[in-house]
């Protein structure tokens, strides 16, 4: 794992700040022969993280850059890039600054599982729009799924209004039909992709309110991201699904219908 801030290797006072301060905006993705499914819309997320979080931007050319930079040679890779800065903390909140940018270089993740049981849990991520560095939710929800003998954590809201889960979007299915959960919620890059891929064969997604009442009447469920672009899951707390393979596989070639776009430009 190469780890480089700004493009040097990072150094003591960074780490020191990182070890310290859970305050960051973050993605993360496979790179795919230098290419990358859905790069716009992980640039695209930096941007607006950096606007929001920081007060200013960082520039898609940079981040190209700094990218380029991290993989070196390296054709195939995971790599994630987060934004920081060291003038923000919890006494001195209101710095308007450019956010430094960290890159990790690891290889690539394998996805999560190749089916999941989830158990619900009762929770809204902080500023759920944002994929920042506060995991220490995500960590502990699936912590407490596992020992309940669960694989993960679906999240909903008090009324059971589902959203999300700990690292991953969810899609719903009702014959080739596919609901995603209108909530406050990551808007995940490999959701997109695969509403684009399924839009491209002529097929329906809708977004809606779902809660954890309205499980069974769907036919089956699927979670996604950029290590996972489709898992099965077999079952929400004591509802089970029986998800037709040809329609998963389905999902999976409406992901894969989208092509990486290079990190160079």
């Amino acid at each position: 794992m190469d780890i480089l801030i700004d493009g040097l290797p990072a150094s003591v006072e960074d780490l020191h700040y990182l070890a310290l301060v859970n305050y960051g905006g973050v993605t993360s993705f496979r790179v795919e022969q230098g290419a990358v499914r859905g790069l716009d819309l992980h640039l695209a997320r930096l941007h607006a993280s950096a606007i929001e979080m920081f007060g200013v931007a960082v520039g898609e050319q940079r981040l190209r850059d700094l990218m380029g930079l991290a993989l070196g040679d390296r054709r195939d890779a995971w790599l994630r890039v987060s934004l920081f800065s060291p003038f923000i903390w919890a006494r001195l909140p209101s710095e308007r600054v450019q956010p430094k940018v960290m890159t990790v270089v690891a290889p690539p993740a394998t996805p999560l599982a190749e089916s999941v049981r989830l158990q619900s849990q009762t929770y809204v991520r902080d500023a759920a729009h944002l994929k920042h560095t506060a995991t220490f939710p995500l960590i502990r929800a699936r912590r407490l799924a596992q020992d309940a003998g669960f694989d993960d954590a679906l999240f909903a809201d008090r009324d059971g209004l589902i959203s999300e889960g700990t690292l991953w979007n969810v899609g719903f299915l009702r014959g080739d039909r596919i609901f995603w959960p209108q909530a406050p919620m990551l808007a995940g890059v490999t959701q997109a992709l695969i509403d684009l891929g399924w839009s491209d064969q002529g097929l329906v997604s809708e977004m809606r309110p779902i809660h954890l009442r309205d499980m069974v009447t769907f036919d089956g469920a699927f979670l996604c991201n950029s290590a996972t672009p489709v898992c099965p899951i077999t079952a929400i707390d004591d509802v089970v699904f029986d998800n037709d393979p040809a329609i998963l596989s389905r999902l999976e070639r409406a992901w894969s219908s989208q092509p990486p776009q290079p990190v160079a430009v």
